[in-house]
């Protein structure tokens, strides 16, 4: 059996369509053959500044080809990629780049100056390379990234005396809304399979069994190379992810030309570029992205997407029916995983069938487990845990004991438990209730702030909410409601809560409500239930 590297699998798809687009963000396109240039002079300076095997690389990038350039230059050398948050702060950059024991940093030159109060407590980072951009130079403690990637290599491919394997990782650090933030491990053989190897069971394409085999179906006549825009941040697993598909693929990744989020912008590339596949998080772009298209209506052509994806939160099933009304010929695949857990279960939406907000199809390779360890039976009503086996990460870096609270042995198998809280319909369909590290507690109740914003957001005014628990000297906990509104006339806390109790039970209704301009989600759609928990507080104690 075939003992999969990122590295073999591109290099080769370089090789057979040499001119083919890689990368496309505005202006700027690079082709396969330039990418395997650029990351083998990369790699090749890598290995000079004396990084060792599996040396971590970490990428803190904005969305553009340097970003995932630095992980081909990874996989080549037999380095370790890392992803960094480039919301980020001093003290938070510090701790990512000492616990991923970093010994290159790649970044773009905006960043130095955050990168200079921090670099010298890092002496294992051996090399410092910046991507320069206008009006911010490279700093003289750097190196300039186009210099470097513009350099030949005296051999190519580049490998490292250590050479290639299936086992070398990519480190991706979760962005979870407590603690600090841990590197999910995944074997590079591992995380090749859990995406497709090179197929897509969605779309009836079987996984390839050699990399001769993946280089020869892109030859035939009927393969199609995607097209994906990635709208959402790459330095999470969502961007990250659908990129090695794309690439996985023979395709091209398209990012977008701003670095702030422009619906009317997004469909401007769509409709100029062609693509095929639109990758997104959730409500904090799907929204926005129906918005411009009804307030221009047949401003675009979308007629090439047959794909618009998410992944890490959910979105509306009346959002995704708007969306699938421009683009006819377009599925939305919403899908639920997590950095640890891919492939827990999707749902698949058409025209006319859109699936529900928060139902998903389980995962092959997917169960639901009691506290205990038994199997929840479907239709029980009983609530368990989501887990999902198979290939799976290693674990979290450096940590065994987090690595040991997610990665259980149930029934004589390993399994990621991530912590996600469900149900199991009758039909075998997954009920998503939450994750129970949010869960509120009232009157003895278990409810999950997902469950209750869901709900909210099917009320005609509501943009986007979020749900927290406030203390109650009587129920312990009581649900409050933080709400953005559509910018028209605010609801009242009775219309919401009636409106709640519309499709929930009585006691998951809120009995607080605060009106907020912005929810203030993360690039990721996620949002930080401790920092609007404060908000919360902070406006109900303040006289209106």
């Amino acid at each position: 059996m075939v003992s999969w590297t990122f590295a073999d699998v591109w290099e080769a798809i370089a090789a057979a369509q040499p001119d083919h687009p890689a990368f496309i963000q505005g202006d700027r396109v690079i082709t396969w053959s330039e990418f395997d240039a650029r990351a083998d002079a990369l790699a090749a300076y890598f290995l000079d500044r004396g990084l060792e095997r599996q040396g971590k690389v970490a990428a803190f990038l904005f969305n553009g080809p340097e970003y995932i350039e630095s992980y081909f230059a990874a996989f080549k050398g037999g380095f370790a990629p890392v992803n960094t948050n480039y919301r980020y702060g001093p003290e938070e950059l510090f701790y990512l780049f000492d616990n991923a024991d970093a010994q290159a940093v790649v970044f773009h030159a905006s960043f130095a100056e955050t990168l200079e109060r921090i670099r010298r407590r890092l002496p294992g980072v051996k090399a410092w390379v910046a991507v320069a951009e206008p009006g911010h130079p490279v700093p003289d403690w750097a190196t300039d990234y186009d210099a470097v990637v513009a350099a030949a290599p005296a051999e190519r491919p580049v490998k490292a005396p250590w050479g290639r394997a299936g086992e070398d990782l990519l480190l991706l650090y979760t962005g979870g809304t407590t603690g600090m933030p841990k590197g999910v491990m995944w074997a590079q053989d591992d995380l090749f399979n859990v995406i497709g190897a090179g197929g897509n069971a969605l779309l009836g394409i079987p996984p390839a069994e050699s990399v001769e085999g993946l280089v020869a179906r892109l030859q035939t006549p009927d393969h199609i190379r995607p097209i994906s825009l990635i709208a959402c941040p790459l330095m999470h697993g969502t961007g990250q992810f659908s990129n090695l598909i794309a690439f996985n693929a023979g395709g091209t990744a398209a990012y977008l030309p701003s670095r702030k989020f422009n619906a009317m912008e997004l469909w401007d590339e769509v409709d100029r570029i062609g693509a095929s596949a639109v990758v997104l998080v959730g409500l904090a772009f799907s929204t926005p992205m129906l918005e411009a298209l009804e307030a221009n209506p047949g401003r675009w052509d979308l007629s090439t997407v047959r794909s618009m994806s998410s992944s890490g939160s959910m979105w509306s099933q009346e959002n995704k029916r708007g969306l699938l009304s421009h683009a006819k010929n377009a599925m939305i695949f919403d899908s639920f995983g997590s950095s640890e857990a891919v492939g827990l279960g999707v749902s698949a939406s058409a025209p006319g069938a859109e699936a529900q907000t928060a139902a998903f199809i389980i995962g092959p390779n997917c169960s639901v487990f009691t506290e205990d360890g038994r199997r929840v039976e479907p239709g029980s009503g009983e609530r368990g845990l989501v887990a999902v086996t198979g290939f799976l990460p290693q674990g979290y870096y450096k940590d065994p004991e987090k690595t040991a609270k997610t990665f259980k042995t149930l029934e004589g198998v390993r399994w990621s438990v991530p912590g996600d809280w469900a149900e199991v319909n009758g039909d075998g369909t997954l009920k998503l209730l939450g994750r129970g590290s949010v869960c509120i507690n009232t009157g003895g109740e278990k409810v999950f702030p997902e469950e209750v914003e869901e709900a909210l957001k099917t009320h005609a005014q509501v943009r986007d909410a979020v749900v927290v628990g406030l203390p109650d000297p009587r129920f312990g906990e009581r649900i409050c409601a933080v709400v953005e509104t559509d910018g028209e006339a605010a609801p009242s806390l009775s219309e919401l809560s009636e409106h709640v109790r519309l499709t929930l039970a009585g006691y998951k209704a809120p009995r607080d409500l605060v009106l907020v301009e912005s929810i203030g989600r993360a690039p990721n759609g996620k949002v930080d239930y401790k920092a609007i928990k404060e908000r919360a507080v902070a406006a109900l104690a303040t006289p209106a």
